[in-house]
């Protein structure tokens, strides 16, 4: 039995393959300036340091003059289009239930805005037993600055060392080592098991199932 006693998930690409409606809106917006759009699987790497540091890279070098413009049109649009066709990974319901049942209590915390945090959670793990959806809020540095980490801990009356932290990419690497946590690198996201080794995880999980095993027998 695990002697931690919480548990924090990333979301897009942990917990929800959001690829298909960042990229979708990402794209559109780009289009609705004259930009060029990119296939989906380059949004695996567009992502996961927040809807600003996305629009940077998906207008590229060239068109930074069109960052405000850009970013203000695919956040109206994901905002309305967040949930049409991202998913539940298989295993994270399954994976969830099982912690719940043990005792852990599970919060979450993404760079996406806070709003869309609450959204796409509502939406697709509806009754999910999380003590805490936390995204981006203004004045609060972005993983993987350890502040909104350890602003949970403290927030819950925990320390780092009570927490597991499951993410899919380096920025969650160096977070959860940031912020003093034990990672478990979650290998069916957007990021290969060799990155994720080369960023630092010791434990990468192939499936919430593999997951699970590894925060109950540690």
């Amino acid at each position: 039995m695990t002697s931690k006693k919480a548990v924090l998930f990333d979301l897009d690409g942990t917990l929800i393959n959001s690829l298909p409606d960042i990229s979708a809106c990402m794209n559109e917006a780009l289009k609705m300036h004259g930009l060029p759009v990119h296939p989906i699987g380059a949004y695996c790497y567009f992502t996961g340091d927040g809807a600003s540091n996305l629009t940077h890279r998906a207008i590229g070098p060239e068109h930074q003059d069109l960052f405000d413009a850009v970013y203000a049109d695919y956040r109206a649009l994901y905002a309305v289009h967040c949930n049409d066709t991202s998913y539940v990974y298989d295993g994270i319901p399954e994976l969830l239930d099982a912690l719940h049942r043990a005792g852990m209590r599970l919060v979450v915390l993404s760079n996406k805005d806070d709003s869309d945090v609450a959204s796409v959670i509502a939406h697709y793990l509806p009754g999910a037993p999380f003590e805490l959806l936390r995204g981006r809020l203004p004045g609060i540095p972005i993983k993987p600055d350890p502040a909104a980490a350890l602003s949970i801990a403290k927030e819950m009356g925990l320390t780092p060392e009570d927490f597991w932290y499951l993410g899919d990419t380096p920025t969650d690497c160096k977070t959860c080592q940031n912020a003093g946590m034990h990672l478990i690198a979650a290998g069916w996201g957007f990021r290969p098991e060799k990155e994720l080794r080369e960023a630092g995880a010791e434990r990468v999980a192939l499936s919430p199932l593999d997951a699970l095993h590894m925060m109950m027998e540690e």
